[in-house]
């Protein structure tokens, strides 16, 4: 059986109807990330983020399942934005020591940059990560490019242990400043996270002149 012949017309509204979508769906996370760095993101309703964006709830719906979908989305994107610096550690110059300290010890600045709504939204990847197992994708986003970034510098990295256990060190060590982080007023997450730098540069390297 022939197939329905489909014009050029109808592919270039296909095209307008998929950019007038994405369109409304950066409105809508816009005006959630407004209100999420005034309120907080438990504070925030789905109808003030609907009145921000200009929407219906339905049309909210339409895009996010719930409001937790779009707190997770906002969340990874955050994520991201953290381990961008990675990503560029990974094409300079310097050892794997250096490279690994510089990483954690400017991990605070970024994180601190980002404000009192970004707790929450760490929170929100450890949570949805870890205790909620429908959906691991940030945990494995943080386990591949801790990975990548070993996988790079493997003759500078202890023979005596597989790229997996000193990945998941790693995470570990991440995972565990940025719950404290979230979790412990006043935690002293620069001084931390500078010295698990240094830690896991010394333990995972073969620079360190006393082992």
């Amino acid at each position: 059986m022939a197939l329905p012949a489909h014009s050029p017309d109808d592919s270039a509204e296909l095209t307008r109807r998929e950019r007038r979508k994405r369109e409304v769906r950066d409105r809508i996370v816009d005006a959630a990330v407004a209100l999420f760095e005034k309120q907080g993101p438990q504070a925030t309703k789905v109808d003030e983020i609907c009145e921000r964006a200009d929407v219906a709830q339905k049309t909210f719906f339409n895009h996010f399942a719930t409001k937790q979908h779009l707190v997770s989305e906002i969340a990874t994107t955050f994520l991201e934005s953290l381990f961008a610096t990675l990503d560029e550690l990974r094409q300079s110059a310097g050892s794997a020591s250096e490279r690994l300290t510089q990483f954690f010890s400017g991990l605070a600045e970024r994180s601190e940059e980002a404000g009192p709504m970004h707790r929450e939204l760490v929170l929100e990847v450890i949570r949805v990560a870890h205790l909620e197992h429908h959906e691991p994708a940030q945990m494995r986003f943080v386990q591949d490019a801790f990975r990548a970034f070993l996988e790079d510098c493997r003759d500078e990295l202890r023979p005596d242990h597989p790229i997996e256990t000193l990945t998941e060190t790693v995470v570990g060590t991440f995972y565990v400043l940025m719950l404290n982080w979230v979790s412990i007023d006043d935690y002293p997450l620069h001084e931390r996270s500078t010295a698990a730098g240094r830690l896991l540069a010394e333990s995972l390297t073969t620079e360190n002149p006393n082992r």
